[in-house]
């Protein structure tokens, strides 16, 4: 398992995926200020570890202010769940682990090991994320066929989550059980994530992996060299819409267009149980900057003016299923989103 994110001498430490797969360079996190900075420079990136990174920044935020003998108020609290925020407003895996540190804060500060408690509750939300991403991989699995050529987009694997994957996870799933299997990975511009972080990471776990401009997917669809789609998902509205990067909805489309199955895999932390549908999820608009150049090499003119949306919504009709922790789950989404969700609230609010 790649080692992209640990707590050690009181300090968080990230791989920045920056600079993968040619080099590895860790970022040492020691305050709130050094977490947000990595989340909204893109050190990190990944909704579930998004949220997990902001875990451990209110754990560090809490912890900075004890050291300097200062108390440890509700204001700052929420101080700091605004300032992590607003750092990248469409994954909703970040506002559920923040809601989740804000009430593990409201619980224990009274207590006067508040500063290990916070800590142990990010190092829970961590843990917990392998776990269910193992879970809804064995899942998803079962979804695959031995020799199917799996196309996906972005990077869902374990440098996306804490440390399995959600659409890599599924993937990762079926090959350990034997599965032959062979992926294309599209190279997903402005950043690349495919073309540096999904093909590395199916190298390095011995599966077979080709590369593709993003605009190929349309051709390898119709001409019937793709078995099926999978993808992660950053944002999933009540009725099954799914916010992902920017060019899944055009995958989508052309899956539908050919009759090729398309998945989005995501733990219960990427549903927002508070919008109806895709139309309410705020897409993040980055700087057009980040599309005129790579490295700091530019690959336009200066002058040429550029926009970069960071994700898109494919709608839930594209969609042929939806892989949760909880199980798989088929059209009508939204009934089965509902019940989903009224069994969580079922079981968070059970006193045995």
């Amino acid at each position: 398992m790649i080692n992209h994110i640990f707590w050690k001498n009181g300090a968080l430490h990230l791989l920045d995926q920056r600079y993968l797969p040619f080099k590895k360079i860790y970022v040492r996190c020691r305050g709130l200020k050094e977490v947000a900075s990595a989340i909204k420079d893109m050190v990190v990136r990944g909704a579930p570890l998004i949220g997990i990174v902001a875990a451990y920044g209110i754990a560090l935020g809490v912890r900075e202010l004890i050291a300097s003998g200062k108390p440890v108020r509700d204001s700052d609290v929420e101080r700091m769940c605004r300032r992590l925020g607003s750092t990248r407003p469409t994954a909703v895996n970040l506002f559920w682990a923040l809601d989740r540190m804000r009430r593990s804060y409201d619980l224990y500060k009274n207590q006067a090991d508040l500063g290990e408690v916070i800590l142990e509750e990010a190092v829970s939300i961590h843990n917990e994320d392998i776990e269910n991403n193992k879970t809804l991989s064995k899942f998803g699995s079962e979804l695959i066929d031995d020799d199917d050529v799996i196309l996906t987009h972005c990077n869902a694997g374990a440098l996306a989550t804490g440390g399995y994957g959600t659409a890599l996870g599924v993937i990762r799933a079926a090959h350990e059980s034997g599965k032959a299997l062979h992926v294309i990975a599209t190279e997903t511009r402005p950043y690349l994530q495919g073309a540096r972080l999904t093909a590395w990471e199916l190298r390095e776990e011995g599966i077979s992996v080709e590369l593709v401009p993003d605009n190929h997917v349309g051709l390898l669809c119709e001409r019937g060299l793709v078995d099926k789609v999978i993808v992660g998902a950053d944002r999933i509205a009540r009725n099954g819409d799914t916010a992902n990067k920017i060019g899944t909805y055009t995958a989508a489309l052309a899956a539908h267009d050919n009759g090729v199955p398309f998945f989005v895999a995501a733990p219960l932390s990427t549903f927002d149980a508070g919008i109806r549908s895709g139309e309410e999820i705020e897409i993040e608009e980055r700087d057009g900057k980040e599309v005129k150049y790579f490295r700091d090499v530019p690959v336009t003119l200066r002058d040429i003016r550029a926009r970069y949306y960071g994700f898109d919504v494919t709608p839930a009709r594209l969609i042929a299923y939806i892989i949760t922790e909880r199980g798989i789950l088929e059209k009508p989404f939204g009934k089965y989103i509902k019940m989903l969700f009224s069994a969580k609230r079922a079981y968070n609010n059970d006193p045995h």
